[in-house]
């Protein structure tokens, strides 16, 4: 595959905006749950009666372990109120370091299986590690998480052998579905979609508003704000097909670090769309939190109101 491209990003008051293509996915590891293992219940660590996080069956990463979990409601007949991933302390430590023979496609790809009981449009999670990034400004080492509303084999299938690969590509969402802000970089730059079309992902839709592609105000006008977390969402053949919290491993040890519990846990709302997700799960913004009880990250979609309790609203 060709190296990450660069390009061009021009939206409104976001200006021209410098911008790193997303890393390809044909050079990574993928590690799957094995079949057959038992869904994990956990205790109910402080929700609501009735309410119970079910966690789904566990991966190794780095030094510990990653599963999703799904925040259930049994007193709505089981009603996902959230959908996230939990990273044990370890599973920060004892990472993969960048791999020279990997100059730009370094990623670790790994698929992690929902719990039991989730209910709603998203049918697996893809975890995806980066030790170096993929190209400015996501070049510091973070982790994607692609909540995928697609399954395995449509995503697997996302591939430039395909022989309607740049057609499939080139078919957008329709402008009524598009979340306000986002836009292809293929519109943005006037390139053929194909162009930045990855496989096993599709095209990557990006806020404008998003920090890193602000240049910082005065000064020196080639600097831009760091990249810390960001919202993305996927699409492909005519259709959104996953939603996408970006944060740096960085990012995520502060929460673990910080002294007060409310900055700990993060909700950061995140423009919609009419279409996307399908069902009665329809996530309207994301949460980063560090749980010191059971000593785990959590990075999931959420209800900005109507979700769990707990968590500090954030600014985009």
């Amino acid at each position: 595959m060709s190296a990450p491209a660069r390009f061009l990003l021009a939206a409104g008051a976001a200006g021209a905006l410098t911008f790193g293509a997303f890393a390809c996915a044909d050079e990574s590891t993928s590690l799957r749950p094995s079949a057959g293992a038992k869904p994990q219940l956990s205790a109910t660590d402080g929700l609501p009666p009735g309410v119970h996080r079910q966690y789904g069956t566990p991966i190794k990463l780095g030094d510990g372990r990653a599963r999703t979990y799904a925040v259930i409601d049994d007193n709505a007949g089981g009603r996902t109120l959230e959908l996230g991933v939990a990273l044990d302390e370890r599973a920060l430590d004892g990472l993969r370091a960048p791999d020279p023979a990997r100059p730009t496609h370094d990623m670790d790809m790994y698929d992690l299986a929902l719990p039991e009981r989730a209910a709603g449009a998203f049918q697996f999670v893809e975890l995806d590690w980066n030790p170096k990034g993929h190209g400015f400004p996501h070049d510091v080492a973070h982790f994607d998480f692609h909540f995928w509303a697609a399954s395995r084999a449509e995503r697997d299938a996302i591939m430039p052998d395909d022989p309607a690969f740049a057609e499939k590509a080139a078919h957008s969402p329709p402008a009524a579905d598009v979340p306000p802000y986002y836009v292809s970089p293929a519109t943005a730059l006037g390139l053929p979609p194909v162009a930045v079309a990855e496989p096993m992902m599709g095209i990557h839709w990006v806020d404008v508003r998003s920090p890193e592609l602000q240049r910082f105000p005065g000064g020196d006008s080639t600097r831009y704000q760091p990249f810390t977390r960001t919202f993305i969402y996927g699409a492909w053949d005519g259709r959104f097909t996953f939603m996408e919290p970006m944060i740096t491993r960085a990012y995520l040890l502060a929460k673990r670090d910080v002294a007060a519990a409310a900055t700990r846990d993060e909700v950061i709302p995140i423009p919609t769309s009419p279409a996307f997700p399908a069902g009665a799960f329809r996530p309207d913004a994301y949460r980063i939190a560090y749980d010191p009880v059971a000593r785990e990250y959590r990075v999931a979609l959420t209800r900005a109101v109507g979700g769990i309790t707990g968590g500090t609203a954030a600014a985009h």
